[in-house]
């Protein structure tokens, strides 16, 4: 008789530590250890008695101890993130605590030395050794707790939008009208007899668009192939469309080579085809234009302007959604979806920085 199997243990949280070597963790740091200082300092003193040489004093004391850790906590990170989490943390908190009580020792050794002969060894330096370490190692405890809380909470933050915008991109991936399929596979059938060699190179495009909207989601691709997903899609409608579609591609001055969250262009040319296409009986050109001057780059795909504009909008919403989404991830606060519409023309414009090379 088959054993029951033993119910899953649940997964333990894993280890999440920022990188102290960093600049911006560093800052976040030294604004932590401000804050404490003149949390320790208002508390202390009243602000018409010494509050000032008081600060800065503590300020001084909290700085070498924050930097300290960070460095250690920077050269020890790779070794901490191969430990299970509980270790992991526990590590880090001694860490910590060892560069508290390192400097606590030293600034009490310095006053002890130099400090008494100048007599201000009871203005600034400790003048109790035992109540001075026990003292800077129960504030060190609480203080770098909080800390670590704060970085875990904050890296998980960023993980759960990271992981949101990887879904969102599977469902823009898995999102193929099926008006588009249908018409795509009835324009096949039609050419099947009349011209079997398009048909063929329809049925492969057809095949590398599905393959590149199906497949595992990219985070990064080259601005090169992002542009060539949306020339396939293009090859595809035009069989369907005919002469009523026309695509101008003004993209000379793109930098191929930078890297672009995946699915950018694709679709919006399909929100323009049928939104702004499709509706029209005479149909119309889609421009695709880009500039770059050295250092960020402008794409945009403009359309002819359907006179059903609510519906226009509303389709256009989801997909632009989407991709400022996923440029904010990738950019915080550096790149945007900028819309103008004129009474015949509706244009998105993405703008974002070069990046050659994904960091």
């Amino acid at each position: 008789m088959t054993q029951p199997s033993a119910p899953a243990q649940p997964a333990q949280t894993s280890f999440h530590l920022p990188d102290f070597c960093a600049g911006n963790t560093t800052l976040a740091v030294v604004l932590i250890v401000e804050l404490v200082a003149l949390v320790l300092s208002t508390a202390r003193q009243p602000f018409h008695n010494n509050f000032w040489v008081d600060l800065a004093s503590t300020s001084l004391f909290l700085l070498w101890q924050g930097l300290i850790s960070a460095a250690a906590l920077c050269r020890a990170r790779p070794y901490l993130l191969r430990l299970p989490a509980s270790r992991a943390y526990g590590a880090a908190l001694l860490l910590m605590l060892l560069a508290a009580l390192i400097v606590a020792e030293a600034v009490y050794q310095l006053g002890n030395r130099f400090g008494l002969g100048f007599g201000v060894m009871s203005d600034v330096f400790p003048s109790s050794h035992a109540q001075f370490l026990l003292r800077t190692l129960a504030i060190s405890f609480i203080v770098s707790c909080l800390a670590l809380r704060y970085f875990h909470v904050s890296t998980e933050w960023r993980r759960s939008v990271e992981l949101e915008a990887q879904a969102r991109i599977r469902a823009l991936q898995a999102r193929i009208r099926p008006h588009f399929l249908f018409n795509s596979m009835n324009t096949i059938a039609s050419l099947t007899r009349s011209d079997p060699e398009r048909a063929e190179e329809a049925v492969e495009d057809l095949a590398d668009l599905f393959r590149a909207n199906l497949s595992e989601a990219r985070a990064w691709i080259p601005l090169k192939e992002e542009l060539e997903i949306a020339r396939i899609y293009q090859r595809i409608e035009q069989l369907r469309l005919g002469d009523r579609l026309t695509v101008k591609w003004e993209i000379a001055e793109l930098p191929m080579r930078t890297l672009v969250p995946s699915l950018l262009v694709q679709p919006l040319l399909e929100n323009a085809v049928y939104h702004g296409i499709e509706p029209l009986p005479e149909g119309g050109t889609i421009v695709i234009a880009g500039g770059f001057d050295g250092e960020r780059i402008e794409l945009s795909v403009s359309n002819p302007l359907s006179n059903n504009i609510a519906n226009l909008k509303r389709g256009h919403g989801i997909a632009l959604d989407n991709i400022q989404q996923r440029l904010e991830l990738a950019w915080p606060g550096n790149a945007r979806v900028e819309l103008q519409q004129t009474d015949e023309l509706y244009r998105v414009v993405l703008h974002f920085p070069y990046q050659e090379r994904h960091e």
